[in-house]
This record gives C-alpha cells, sequence and structure tokens, in this order.
C-alpha cells in the first residue's frame, strides 16, 4: 500500500495569485477547513511546498 499524507487547507485563496489557487484546486481543496488523503509522491509534496501558507499536513500513514 502506497503512503498518503492528509492535507488540510488553513488559509483562504482569495486575493492570491491565480497560480495558488490553481495549485489548491490541483490537491482538491476549495473550501476552509476541508481534508484531502493524497498519495505521498515527490509531485504532490511540491504542490504543498508552494503554498505552505495556505495548506497545512496533518499526519503521514503508510
Amino acid at each position: 500500500m502506497a503512503k498518503t499524507i492528509v492535507v488540510k487547507q488553513i488559509g483562504s485563496p482569495i486575493r492570491r495569485p491565480a497560480d495558488q489557487r490553481a495549485t489548491l484546486v490541483g490537491l482538491g481543496l476549495n473550501k476552509m477547513h476541508k481534508t484531502r488523503v493524497l498519495e505521498d509522491t515527490p509531485s504532490v509534496r511540491g504542490m504543498v511546498n508552494k503554498i505552505p501558507h495556505m495548506v497545512k499536513i496533518i499526519e503521514e500513514r503508510d
């Protein structure tokens, strides 16, 4: 089974650049305090690292 991470949106996309909003949509997030379970891949980690002020990694699962 692949490793996964739980990502929670903690920041609003209002008044943010379009690329940051697109990154949120790419992660499957669009509303405050919504969480998603995502596969732990380098591309997902890169997206999370691009917007650390808007998302938070809650936990890592095996």
